[in-house]
């Protein structure tokens, strides 16, 4: 089986949209690893717009399966994971205003860079994955950081997945079996939804975790949350 490792943004999103505690994310956490989910992920960005610290800080205890948290390697952001200790540390390339993750790091541009932060990380008992594109090159020098695993950034796979899914998974099959070589693991997240996830699935069997949000919660809102995780762990079979 592949981790399903659900992002709980969208509902801080909710909740921030009108203030108070409704919807509670750490009772949406809780509920999601009830309903079958092998993790939690949150991004904590600069602006707070959705997950903020103090959610970071808050899930952490209460959290009994895996954790994950994206996010771009700033100093608050280490300093941030230093002590709340994750499962896993997902390193994204995102410019504080960024609406969401878009593409991958350019790894030989900021070897340096990563390869620091993934000392850090790692010296912490923090596993760690950076996120890249397809590019095999640039996965290898992923895997010369020291990293534990890459998180592959399917957003190009979901979109030509509607023309030409075939086409659509090729590099993706390639960029996995990269990273398998080298010997580092292969997750994988955005746009990933109920018509595409098998397929990628079938054709990484290897594939160690997927993290999805935005398509899960927005399924969830006509499934409900318990019936849309079992679902997408359906996919992942």
């Amino acid at each position: 089986m592949t981790n399903l490792s659900v992002n709980i943004n969208k509902i801080a999103t909710l909740r921030n949209a009108r203030g108070g505690n409704v919807p509670c994310v750490e009772n949406v956490a809780l509920d999601c690893e009830r309903y079958g989910a092998d993790g939690i992920t949150v991004h904590p960005r600069p602006d707070e717009r959705h997950i903020r610290r103090d959610d970071v800080m808050t899930l952490r205890p209460l959290l009994r399966r895996e954790f994950n948290i994206e996010g771009y390697p700033s100093e608050d952001f280490l300093q941030m994971v230093l002590l709340v200790k994750p499962t896993q540390v997902t390193l994204v390339p995102d410019a504080p205003n960024a609406l969401t993750s878009s593409a991958g790091w350019d790894v030989t541009a900021h070897f340096d860079f990563l390869t620091q932060v993934v000392d850090r990380l790692k010296e912490a008992g923090i596993r760690t994955s950076i996120f890249v594109g397809t590019d095999e090159e640039n996965i290898r020098q992923a895997a010369r950081t020291g990293t534990d695993r890459v998180e592959l950034y399917t957003g190009p796979y979901a979109e030509q997945y509607k023309d030409d899914p075939e086409a659509a998974i090729a590099p993706y099959v390639a960029a996995a079996q990269a990273a398998r070589n080298m010997g580092i693991g292969v997750n994988a997240g955005h746009d990933l939804n109920l018509d595409n996830l098998k397929f990628f699935k079938e054709h990484i069997p290897f594939l160690m975790e997927v993290s999805i949000g935005h398509q899960l919660i927005s399924d969830s809102l006509y499934m409900g949350l318990e019936q849309a995780i079992k679902a997408y762990k359906q996919c992942l079979k």
